[in-house]
Protein backbone atom coordinates (compact mmCIF):
# COMPACT_ATOMS: atom_id res chain seq x y z
CA UNK A 1 0.00 0.00 0.00
CA UNK A 2 2.79 2.39 0.88
CA UNK A 3 4.38 1.78 -2.51
CA UNK A 4 1.11 2.58 -4.30
CA UNK A 5 0.62 5.82 -2.34
CA UNK A 6 4.20 6.89 -2.92
CA UNK A 7 3.89 6.20 -6.65
CA UNK A 8 0.65 8.22 -6.84
CA UNK A 9 2.19 11.18 -4.99
CA UNK A 10 5.32 11.08 -7.14
CA UNK A 11 3.29 10.97 -10.35
CA UNK A 12 1.12 13.85 -9.17
CA UNK A 13 4.20 15.92 -8.30
CA UNK A 14 5.72 15.21 -11.72
CA UNK A 15 2.51 16.23 -13.47
CA UNK A 16 2.36 19.51 -11.55
CA UNK A 17 6.01 20.21 -12.25
CA UNK A 18 5.43 19.61 -15.97
CA UNK A 19 2.42 21.92 -16.00
CA UNK A 20 4.49 24.69 -14.44
CA UNK A 21 7.49 24.28 -16.75
CA UNK A 22 8.52 27.66 -18.12
CA UNK A 23 7.67 28.61 -21.70
CA UNK A 24 8.93 27.36 -24.07
CA UNK A 25 9.48 23.75 -23.15
CA UNK A 26 9.04 22.16 -26.60
CA UNK A 27 9.60 23.10 -30.26
CA UNK A 28 7.74 26.10 -31.72
CA UNK A 29 6.23 25.96 -35.21
CA UNK A 30 6.64 29.08 -37.37
CA UNK A 31 4.20 29.04 -40.29
CA UNK A 32 5.31 30.93 -43.40
CA UNK A 33 3.02 32.04 -46.26
CA UNK A 34 5.49 31.54 -49.12
CA UNK A 35 7.53 28.71 -50.59
CA UNK A 36 11.02 27.58 -49.68
CA UNK A 37 13.61 29.85 -51.28
CA UNK A 38 11.44 32.97 -51.36
CA UNK A 39 12.59 36.15 -49.65
CA UNK A 40 9.97 35.62 -46.94
CA UNK A 41 11.22 32.09 -46.37
CA UNK A 42 14.85 33.19 -46.08
CA UNK A 43 13.96 36.00 -43.67
CA UNK A 44 11.82 33.68 -41.54
CA UNK A 45 14.55 31.05 -41.34
CA UNK A 46 17.21 33.56 -40.30
CA UNK A 47 15.00 34.80 -37.46
CA UNK A 48 13.96 31.28 -36.46
CA UNK A 49 17.58 30.17 -36.16
CA UNK A 50 18.58 33.22 -34.10
CA UNK A 51 15.67 32.91 -31.67
CA UNK A 52 16.10 29.14 -31.38
CA UNK A 53 19.62 29.76 -30.11
CA UNK A 54 18.44 32.19 -27.44
CA UNK A 55 15.44 30.24 -26.09
CA UNK A 56 16.99 26.79 -26.17
CA UNK A 57 14.17 25.25 -28.20
CA UNK A 58 14.01 24.67 -31.96
CA UNK A 59 11.75 26.87 -34.06
CA UNK A 60 10.57 24.70 -36.94
CA UNK A 61 9.70 26.55 -40.15
CA UNK A 62 6.56 25.23 -41.86
CA UNK A 63 5.91 26.60 -45.36
CA UNK A 64 2.20 26.82 -46.22
CA UNK A 65 2.26 28.71 -49.50
CA UNK A 66 -0.60 29.84 -51.72
CA UNK A 67 -3.82 31.84 -51.91
CA UNK A 68 -2.30 35.20 -50.93
CA UNK A 69 -1.03 33.70 -47.70
CA UNK A 70 -4.50 32.77 -46.49
CA UNK A 71 -3.63 29.07 -46.13
CA UNK A 72 -0.98 29.83 -43.54
CA UNK A 73 -3.08 32.49 -41.80
CA UNK A 74 -6.08 30.18 -41.52
CA UNK A 75 -4.00 27.42 -39.98
CA UNK A 76 -2.56 29.71 -37.29
CA UNK A 77 -5.91 31.36 -36.57
CA UNK A 78 -7.31 27.92 -35.73
CA UNK A 79 -4.34 26.82 -33.59
CA UNK A 80 -4.22 26.71 -29.80
CA UNK A 81 -3.10 30.09 -28.36
CA UNK A 82 -0.28 28.54 -26.35
CA UNK A 83 2.68 30.17 -28.11
CA UNK A 84 3.73 27.02 -29.97
CA UNK A 85 2.23 27.99 -33.34
CA UNK A 86 3.25 31.36 -34.80
CA UNK A 87 2.64 33.12 -38.10
CA UNK A 88 4.82 35.25 -40.30
CA UNK A 89 2.01 37.50 -41.50
CA UNK A 90 2.36 39.77 -44.52
CA UNK A 91 0.37 42.50 -46.20
CA UNK A 92 -0.98 39.93 -48.69
CA UNK A 93 -2.80 37.76 -46.13
CA UNK A 94 -3.79 40.49 -43.68
CA UNK A 95 -4.20 43.69 -45.74
CA UNK A 96 -5.13 42.48 -49.23
CA UNK A 97 -6.94 39.13 -48.91
CA UNK A 98 -9.90 40.50 -46.90
CA UNK A 99 -10.90 42.55 -49.95
CA UNK A 100 -10.09 40.00 -52.66
CA UNK A 101 -11.56 36.78 -51.30
CA UNK A 102 -15.16 36.14 -50.37
CA UNK A 103 -15.86 34.22 -47.18
CA UNK A 104 -12.34 34.64 -45.77
CA UNK A 105 -12.04 32.01 -42.99
CA UNK A 106 -10.48 34.42 -40.49
CA UNK A 107 -10.70 37.99 -39.29
CA UNK A 108 -7.31 39.71 -39.88
CA UNK A 109 -7.59 41.56 -36.56
CA UNK A 110 -9.81 39.58 -34.19
CA UNK A 111 -8.29 36.15 -34.92
CA UNK A 112 -4.64 37.00 -34.25
CA UNK A 113 -2.42 38.25 -31.45
CA UNK A 114 0.18 40.79 -32.62
CA UNK A 115 3.67 40.06 -31.26
CA UNK A 116 6.13 42.30 -33.11
CA UNK A 117 6.54 44.14 -36.37
CA UNK A 118 9.34 42.46 -38.34
CA UNK A 119 10.11 44.72 -41.25
CA UNK A 120 9.56 46.10 -44.72
CA UNK A 121 10.21 44.56 -48.08
CA UNK A 122 12.15 46.96 -50.26
CA UNK A 123 10.42 48.14 -53.40
CA UNK A 124 12.18 50.43 -55.85
CA UNK A 125 10.50 52.51 -58.52
CA UNK A 126 12.40 51.66 -61.70
CA UNK A 127 12.36 53.22 -65.16
CA UNK A 128 13.99 51.83 -68.26
CA UNK A 129 17.08 53.54 -69.59
CA UNK A 130 15.18 55.16 -72.49
CA UNK A 131 12.92 57.17 -70.18
CA UNK A 132 14.38 60.71 -69.97
CA UNK A 133 14.21 60.99 -66.18
CA UNK A 134 16.93 60.70 -63.55
CA UNK A 135 14.75 61.77 -60.62
CA UNK A 136 11.17 61.05 -59.61
CA UNK A 137 10.22 64.69 -60.24
CA UNK A 138 11.61 64.45 -63.76
CA UNK A 139 9.58 61.28 -64.31
CA UNK A 140 6.42 63.02 -63.08
CA UNK A 141 7.04 65.90 -65.49
CA UNK A 142 7.64 63.41 -68.31
CA UNK A 143 4.40 61.54 -67.53
CA UNK A 144 2.45 64.80 -67.45
CA UNK A 145 3.69 65.57 -70.95
CA UNK A 146 2.33 62.21 -72.21
CA UNK A 147 -0.94 61.60 -70.33
CA UNK A 148 -2.13 57.99 -70.53
CA UNK A 149 0.83 56.88 -72.64
CA UNK A 150 3.50 56.19 -70.02
CA UNK A 151 3.25 52.56 -68.89
CA UNK A 152 3.57 51.27 -65.33
CA UNK A 153 3.75 47.47 -65.05
CA UNK A 154 2.56 45.47 -62.08
CA UNK A 155 3.09 41.83 -61.19
CA UNK A 156 1.28 41.87 -57.82
CA UNK A 157 -1.48 43.66 -55.98
CA UNK A 158 1.06 45.68 -53.99
CA UNK A 159 2.86 46.96 -57.08
CA UNK A 160 -0.47 47.67 -58.80
CA UNK A 161 -1.62 49.81 -55.88
CA UNK A 162 1.78 51.50 -55.72
CA UNK A 163 1.40 52.62 -59.34
CA UNK A 164 -2.10 53.87 -58.58
CA UNK A 165 -0.94 55.84 -55.55
CA UNK A 166 1.95 57.41 -57.41
CA UNK A 167 -0.40 58.49 -60.19
CA UNK A 168 -2.99 59.80 -57.74
CA UNK A 169 -0.70 61.88 -55.57
CA UNK A 170 1.58 63.07 -58.39
CA UNK A 171 -1.38 64.06 -60.57
CA UNK A 172 -0.36 61.92 -63.54
CA UNK A 173 -2.17 59.44 -65.79
CA UNK A 174 -0.24 56.16 -66.04
CA UNK A 175 -1.25 53.24 -68.23
CA UNK A 176 -1.32 50.17 -65.97
CA UNK A 177 -0.06 46.95 -67.57
CA UNK A 178 -0.78 43.79 -65.53
CA UNK A 179 1.55 40.79 -65.47
CA UNK A 180 1.47 37.44 -63.68
CA UNK A 181 4.70 38.20 -61.84
CA UNK A 182 7.36 40.83 -61.26
CA UNK A 183 10.17 38.93 -63.01
CA UNK A 184 7.97 38.58 -66.10
CA UNK A 185 7.23 42.30 -66.29
CA UNK A 186 10.89 43.09 -65.64
CA UNK A 187 11.89 41.23 -68.82
CA UNK A 188 9.66 43.49 -70.90
CA UNK A 189 10.90 46.55 -69.09
CA UNK A 190 14.55 45.73 -69.76
CA UNK A 191 13.59 45.18 -73.40
CA UNK A 192 12.14 48.70 -73.51
CA UNK A 193 8.49 47.69 -73.84
CA UNK A 194 7.55 49.03 -70.39
CA UNK A 195 8.43 52.48 -69.06
CA UNK A 196 8.28 52.00 -65.29
CA UNK A 197 7.31 49.77 -62.41
CA UNK A 198 7.63 49.19 -58.68
CA UNK A 199 9.56 45.99 -57.99
CA UNK A 200 11.89 44.28 -55.57
CA UNK A 201 15.69 44.52 -55.61
CA UNK A 202 15.82 40.80 -56.41
CA UNK A 203 14.33 41.38 -59.84
CA UNK A 204 15.67 44.83 -60.65
CA UNK A 205 19.02 45.48 -58.98
CA UNK A 206 21.14 43.55 -61.48
CA UNK A 207 19.66 45.62 -64.32
CA UNK A 208 20.35 48.88 -62.50
CA UNK A 209 23.99 47.87 -62.14
CA UNK A 210 24.17 46.99 -65.84
CA UNK A 211 22.72 50.38 -66.80
CA UNK A 212 19.55 49.00 -68.39
CA UNK A 213 17.32 50.47 -65.65
CA UNK A 214 17.41 53.40 -63.25
CA UNK A 215 15.94 53.38 -59.74
CA UNK A 216 14.33 56.72 -58.90
CA UNK A 217 12.85 56.06 -55.44
CA UNK A 218 12.29 53.46 -52.76
CA UNK A 219 9.15 52.82 -50.72
CA UNK A 220 11.23 52.50 -47.53
CA UNK A 221 11.23 55.36 -45.05
CA UNK A 222 15.00 55.73 -45.40
CA UNK A 223 17.42 54.87 -48.22
CA UNK A 224 18.16 51.19 -48.75
CA UNK A 225 21.69 49.94 -48.11
CA UNK A 226 21.45 48.29 -51.53
CA UNK A 227 21.12 51.64 -53.33
CA UNK A 228 21.94 54.31 -50.74
CA UNK A 229 21.76 57.16 -53.26
CA UNK A 230 18.14 56.41 -54.15
CA UNK A 231 15.78 58.54 -52.01
CA UNK A 232 12.56 57.44 -50.29
CA UNK A 233 9.51 58.26 -52.38
CA UNK A 234 8.26 60.43 -49.48
CA UNK A 235 11.28 62.71 -49.88
CA UNK A 236 11.36 62.56 -53.66
CA UNK A 237 8.05 64.31 -54.24
CA UNK A 238 5.21 62.06 -53.05
CA UNK A 239 5.01 62.50 -49.26
CA UNK A 240 1.43 61.14 -49.13
CA UNK A 241 2.42 57.66 -50.35
CA UNK A 242 0.80 55.03 -48.09
CA UNK A 243 1.50 51.57 -49.50
CA UNK A 244 3.68 49.43 -47.24
CA UNK A 245 4.86 45.93 -48.07
CA UNK A 246 5.18 44.68 -44.52
CA UNK A 247 5.83 41.62 -42.39
CA UNK A 248 4.85 40.95 -38.78
CA UNK A 249 4.88 38.13 -36.24
CA UNK A 250 1.52 36.93 -34.94
CA UNK A 251 0.01 34.15 -32.88
CA UNK A 252 -3.59 32.95 -32.56
CA UNK A 253 -6.03 35.20 -30.71
CA UNK A 254 -6.02 35.26 -26.90
CA UNK A 255 -2.39 34.31 -26.33
CA UNK A 256 -1.25 34.87 -22.72
CA UNK A 257 0.38 38.24 -22.24
CA UNK A 258 3.50 36.78 -20.63
CA UNK A 259 4.14 34.58 -23.67
CA UNK A 260 3.60 37.52 -26.04
CA UNK A 261 6.08 39.61 -24.05
CA UNK A 262 8.65 36.80 -24.02
CA UNK A 263 8.42 36.33 -27.79
CA UNK A 264 8.53 40.08 -28.34
CA UNK A 265 11.77 40.32 -26.33
CA UNK A 266 13.38 37.32 -28.02
CA UNK A 267 12.56 38.33 -31.60
CA UNK A 268 13.40 41.97 -30.84
CA UNK A 269 16.82 40.93 -29.55
CA UNK A 270 17.41 38.72 -32.60
CA UNK A 271 16.66 41.63 -34.91
CA UNK A 272 19.46 43.62 -33.25
CA UNK A 273 22.12 40.96 -33.84
CA UNK A 274 24.78 42.11 -36.34
CA UNK A 275 24.71 38.79 -38.21
CA UNK A 276 20.92 38.98 -38.60
CA UNK A 277 21.04 42.60 -39.73
CA UNK A 278 23.75 41.78 -42.29
CA UNK A 279 21.67 38.97 -43.77
CA UNK A 280 18.57 41.17 -43.94
CA UNK A 281 20.59 43.84 -45.73
CA UNK A 282 21.58 41.25 -48.32
CA UNK A 283 17.89 40.46 -48.81
CA UNK A 284 16.99 44.15 -49.12
CA UNK A 285 14.77 43.87 -46.06
CA UNK A 286 14.53 46.64 -43.46
CA UNK A 287 13.96 45.42 -39.90
CA UNK A 288 11.43 47.36 -37.81
CA UNK A 289 10.91 45.62 -34.44
CA UNK A 290 8.07 47.06 -32.38
CA UNK A 291 5.75 46.57 -29.46
CA UNK A 292 2.71 44.30 -29.92
CA UNK A 293 0.50 47.38 -29.76
CA UNK A 294 2.39 49.12 -32.56
CA UNK A 295 1.98 46.07 -34.80
CA UNK A 296 -1.74 46.07 -34.02
CA UNK A 297 -1.99 49.71 -35.11
CA UNK A 298 -0.05 48.99 -38.32
CA UNK A 299 -2.29 46.04 -39.16
CA UNK A 300 -5.50 48.04 -38.78
CA UNK A 301 -4.06 51.01 -40.65
CA UNK A 302 -2.91 48.94 -43.62
CA UNK A 303 -6.24 47.12 -43.82
CA UNK A 304 -7.89 50.53 -44.18
CA UNK A 305 -5.36 51.71 -46.80
CA UNK A 306 -5.48 48.57 -48.94
CA UNK A 307 -9.26 48.35 -48.66
CA UNK A 308 -9.75 51.93 -49.82
CA UNK A 309 -7.30 51.62 -52.71
CA UNK A 310 -8.66 48.29 -53.92
CA UNK A 311 -12.15 49.73 -53.91
CA UNK A 312 -10.95 52.76 -55.88
CA UNK A 313 -9.25 50.40 -58.34
CA UNK A 314 -12.53 48.56 -58.85
CA UNK A 315 -11.23 45.27 -57.45
CA UNK A 316 -14.01 43.02 -56.14
CA UNK A 317 -13.68 39.89 -53.99
CA UNK A 318 -13.97 36.58 -55.81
Amino acid sequence: MKRIVCFFVSALFATCALAQAPYPNKPIRLVLPLAVGSATDLIGRVLAKAVSESIGQPIVVDNKAGALGTISATEVARAAPDGYTLLIGTSSALSTAPFMQKNLPYDPVADFTPITDVGRYTLFFYVNADVPAKTLQEFIAYAKSKPGRVTCANGSVTTQLSCLQLAQFAGIDLLQVPYKSGPQSMLDMVAGRIDAQFETPTTGLVHVKSGKLRALATTLRSPSVLLPDVPPIYDAGVPQFEIVSWMGLFGPAKMPREIVERLNREFGAAMKRPDVIAEMDRQGFALTPSTPEQLGVLTRQQIEVYGRLLKEAGVKPE
